[in-house]
């Protein structure tokens, strides 16, 4: 009788401590100064995406810095938008350069990228060691261009900043920026939707995989991009998501996360550091890939929801 109160205390007290577990989100943007979009200038979309994350609460995203484009047309002014970033209370990272893909390039020049980089951001305020890899691309499958890129990022004392949560946030943009310029008409309020609803779908799919492979909700990253899609429901997408139970919390409580402190031994990265743990432990790629990170299954929603048009596949 005692032996089976202490089984049914241990479930319910078990059953209590996951139904009070919450999943909790940190939000960073890729490409910092990103490219003009359909929508805004580079300055109004910066405004509007810190009044946004303001307003929403957001008290530390993740910038993270591709130096090139400040040397582009879309860049001018772009050291102003960085530096207003900071002041909000947001950090960054490096993000390379020129944004290359590691597949394509010699370790010393990737390398040389980053350092680059480093040379421009420390002692900046906000600077914080970390670099991530563009398009997530740490070598595809060449492990030798991967370990040694690892191990210069170790001799740096940078880590490795990861994601957990993958998406194509970036082709949702290119499209409503493309009808933006071509003077379509579009649902805005479909637009807000399938944008939010995808990020809030995406985030949940990894998580599963999370609890899952690893038995319990980690401290997810989400990749976003400095986009106008961004500015304009950044707000929208981070009240949906605390609807939905997460808690949305800093960059630096992310990275303190116990998967932080390990790297993956496997080529399938590019889908974050959740899948690639989930494929060490024997998922498919396929298994491990949202439906919705696919640029036709996105153009199809977009034209049918927010263009309002019959979706041809062979566009």
């Amino acid at each position: 009788m005692i032996r089976l109160l202490l089984i049914l205390t241990a479930s319910f007290c078990f059953a209590l401590q996951s139904a009070g577990a919450e999943k909790r989100i940190a939000i960073s943007f890729d490409d910092i100064p990103r490219h003009t979009g359909g929508f805004f200038t580079p300055d109004e979309r910066a405004i509007k995406l810190i009044a946004a994350l303001a307003d929403a609460g957001v008290e530390q995203a993740g910038f993270f810095v591709t130096t090139g484009n400040l040397d582009k047309e879309a860049g001018q002014g772009g050291e102003d938008r960085i530096r207003a970033y900071v002041a909000a209370g947001h950090v960054l990272g490096n993000h390379t350069k020129t944004h290359p893909w590691l597949w394509k390039t010699a370790v010393e020049d990737y390398v040389a990228e980053i350092d680059e980089v480093e040379k421009w951001l420390k002692g900046r305020p906000g600077y914080r060691p970390w670099f991530r890899f563009p398009y997530l691309d740490e070598g595809r499958r060449d492990l030798d261009k991967r370990d040694a890129v690892r191990k210069a990022l170790s001799e740096r004392g940078l880590i490795n900043a990861y994601i957990t949560i993958d998406n194509y946030d970036w082709h949702i943009d290119r499209l409503a920026s493309q009808a933006a310029k071509q003077g379509k008409v579009m649902d805005m309020d479909a637009l807000r939707d399938l944008y939010v609803e995808t990020m809030i779908d995406t985030s949940n799919f990894y998580d599963d995989i999370a609890v899952q492979t690893i038995g319990r909700s980690p401290a997810h990253v989400l990749l976003l991009h400095e986009t106008d899609i961004a500015a304009l429901f950044i707000d929208d997408l981070v009240r949906e998501l605390i609807a939905d139970g997460w808690q949305i919390i800093t960059m630096d409580e992310a990275y303190k996360d116990p998967i932080a402190r390990t790297e993956p031994d496997t080529w399938f990265l590019g889908s974050g550091r959740v899948a690639a743990l989930a494929h060490i432990k024997g998922s498919t790629p396929r298994e491990l890939v949202y439906e919705r990170t696919d640029e036709d299954v996105l153009s199809r929603l977009f034209a049918e929801r927010v263009l309002k048009e019959k979706w041809n596949d062979k566009k």
